[in-house]
């Protein structure tokens, strides 16, 4: 029933998701404003499933998903945060169904820059159930039954305020990694058929876009009301990452300036110089690893990523408590109902960011992991086979090595490297052969060997063919024990120090 909600039926909300999505928790919509003092700007709803209205605090439902702190997917299965029956259906904005919602309507300028929102308790009714290929396919004019009768009404007026708000982002500088999702395709009987990289579409950027703007207005808000709530803060990487990134960079022939403060923009200009060389994909990696880890916290910090002051998680409460904290306290500041923030909620909120940020991690891990073991037990029929790939990292004990073909990573221990003794610079994250002077390093092309690869850790060892085309040159053989008998540094003070002047040089 509809109660004290606000009817949002007549509203031309849709969903799009990925194709598989059986959780849809956000509907939108854009329409032109008519106000002649906001000429060019739009009007934005953003819909989410009001998970509040059936989780509520202190409930059995409520502890689970507290303890479990979001959902984690894996390549054969997903471990929900909340039940199948809310998640898949009571709480899923599907086609055609009324459904309760949090909504928030916002007016943005021709610029993208939001003017003012509006958040209510809402029913919602969703027009279509669209995935990002389809929408995607409909933009470049191949139209289906589900998308022709929307593009004029629905699809293009979100388009064009996309439009605007790529004008906001583009002035904003948040940073901007491109890092291609790695998909593991299964077959009926879990095994791993291939390994394919998604393609990303305008249209998922789009409801990216989206998304961050409702989540902008909704920390806003809640600091507006003095409301507890959960900040997502994201801060800015240490000195000694960004000099580690540098040296990277550096080596890589690009160029990442040193200021005094540290700005997002500055990391899109080196992204930019890396963008369609063999490097794109290294320098994006490095950057991502010179970041902190983003977390929840009941102070605010700003997001230094997305290059914003106030931050909060409100689009997903179907998959992450963190929204649903932050649905609970709009309840509470508006007095929506009893199932806004309980007392308990405020004051075990420090330890709640402290919880729901260490199983986000958690499961972060684990579903990384678990990729690494599908990949393993996919490759163990090719020991022996050839790979081309990338040094993504150097350690004393070896190389990391990312393969082309899967995305995988593997390890060239150091005894695989070479024959000769190798010191291990961590300054410049490089290893130099002591007799040849040779340089191993971050981003350089390799061909390995895969020499074993064990399924049940999602370990990959492989053997050095080649570095950057060629072979490498070899150094002193081993003495009678079969063990590199190591140089001191200092006697090869000269070489090294030309290596290290070498490792700057651009690679070809």
């Amino acid at each position: 029933p509809l109660g004290k909600r606000e009817d949002l039926r007549g509203i031309d909300l849709v969903t799009i998701d990925p194709v598989d999505a059986r959780d849809r928790d956000d509907a939108i919509c854009a329409e032109a404003d008519t106000d002649p003092s906001n000429e060019g700007g739009h009007i934005l709803w953003v819909a989410i499933a009001d998970v509040a209205h059936y989780v509520t605090p202190g409930s059995a439902l409520d502890r689970e998903a507290r303890k479990r702190g979001n959902s984690t997917y894996f390549p054969d299965r997903v471990v929900p945060m909340l039940p199948d029956v809310l998640s898949g259906d009571l709480c899923s904005l599907h086609e055609n169904v009324d459904r309760a919602c949090m909504a928030v309507r916002m007016v943005i300028n021709a610029q993208g820059i939001k003017q003012s929102h509006r958040f209510t308790r809402g029913l919602m009714r969703s027009r279509a159930s669209l995935n990002y290929g389809q929408v995607q396919s409909a933009m470049d004019g191949h139209e289906d039954a589900a998308t022709g009768p929307l593009m004029e009404g629905v699809i293009r007026p979100l388009y064009a305020a996309y439009e605007a708000l790529k004008l906001a982002r583009a002035a904003r500088q948040p940073l901007d990694l491109d890092l291609p999702e790695r998909k593991i395709i299964l077959s009926e009987e879990g095994k791993v058929t291939s390994v394919a990289f998604a393609e990303r579409f305008e249209a998922h950027r789009l409801i990216e876009e989206y998304m961050v703007l409702a989540n902008v207005a909704a920390a806003e808000e809640l600091v507006r009301l003095k409301q507890p709530l959960l900040f997502r803060v994201h801060e800015e990487p240490s000195v000694e990452k960004m000099d580690a990134l540098r040296e990277v960079a550096l080596a890589s022939g690009f160029v990442l300036a040193k200021g005094q403060v540290l700005h997002t923009s500055q990391l899109n200009r080196l992204l930019a110089q890396a963008e369609g060389t063999e490097f794109d994909e290294l320098m994006n990696i490095s950057t991502l690893r010179s970041m902190t880890q983003a977390y929840y916290n009941a102070v605010n910090f700003g997001h230094f990523g997305l290059a914003l002051l106030n931050y909060a998680h409100f689009t997903s409460p179907i998959r992450r408590y963190s929204d649903l904290i932050v649905h609970r306290a709009l309840i509470a500041g508006h007095g929506w109902g009893d199932d806004g923030l309980s007392t308990w909620d405020v004051e075990n909120l420090d330890e709640t960011a402290k919880m729901i940020s260490d199983t986000e991690r958690r499961s972060m891990m684990a579903e990384r992991d678990t990729s690494d073991r599908y990949l393993a037990a996919y490759l163990a029929d090719r020991v022996g086979a050839e790979f081309a790939g990338r040094i993504s990292g150097v350690q004393r004990f070896g190389l990391f090595v990312k393969l082309d073909e899967t995305g995988a990573d593997g390890l060239v221990p150091i005894r695989a490297v070479g024959r000769e003794y190798f010191h291990y610079d961590g300054e410049t994250q490089t290893l130099i052969g002591a007799d040849t002077g040779v340089v191993i390093g971050i981003g350089q092309r390799v061909l390995v060997r895969l020499a074993e690869a064990t399924p049940l850790t999602g370990g990959l060892t492989l053997d050095l063919l080649s570095l950057d085309g060629a072979i490498l040159p070899t150094g002193r053989p081993p003495g009678k024990s079969g063990k590199y008998a190591p140089r001191r540094p200092v006697q090869n003070k000269a070489k090294t120090d030309a290596a290290k002047r070498r490792v700057v040089r651009r690679r070809k």
